[in-house]
């Protein structure tokens, strides 16, 4: 007796399978959705990285510059705090060195947190002024 090639292997019917890819393709979008959300957080906390960095950097160079024109210390440092302000992150402080190099700190936290998660901050430190 000839059966459908579906019977034959133990197959269940097509007739009872109505439904299984819209299953199949909800499921890719949910994993394509989490990938990118995943890929959103590791993205805005790379970008508060550089921002920090940046940040940090342009004050010390912006303190080391006013001590070179002949500005006081305190100022020089108030100068370069107030410089990784206006870039975007919270300045951490800058210190002036006994051997006049200035060494600034800014932080920033991320943009974008996964939900669940605590909002961390990162921190950059730089470092401008002559060779030690």
């Amino acid at each position: 007796m000839w059966w459908p090639s579906w019977r034959r292997w133990g197959a269940i019917a097509p007739r009872t399978e109505r439904g299984a890819a819209t299953v199949l393709v909800l499921a890719a979008v949910s994993v394509v959705l989490m990938v990118l959300v995943a890929g959103l957080a590791l993205g805005s906390a790379v970008v508060a990285t550089h921002q920090a960095r940046a940040a940090a950097d342009l004050g010390a160079l912006a303190a080391a510059e006013a001590l070179q024109r002949g500005v006081g210390s305190a100022a020089a440092a108030a100068s370069g705090a107030a410089l990784a302000s206006r870039n975007g992150a919270r300045s951490a402080g800058c210190v002036v060195g006994a051997d006049e190099s200035v060494t600034c700190r800014a932080t920033t936290s991320p943009a974008f947190v996964l939900p669940g998660t605590p909002r961390r901050t990162t921190t950059a430190t730089a470092r401008a002024g002559p060779s030690p």
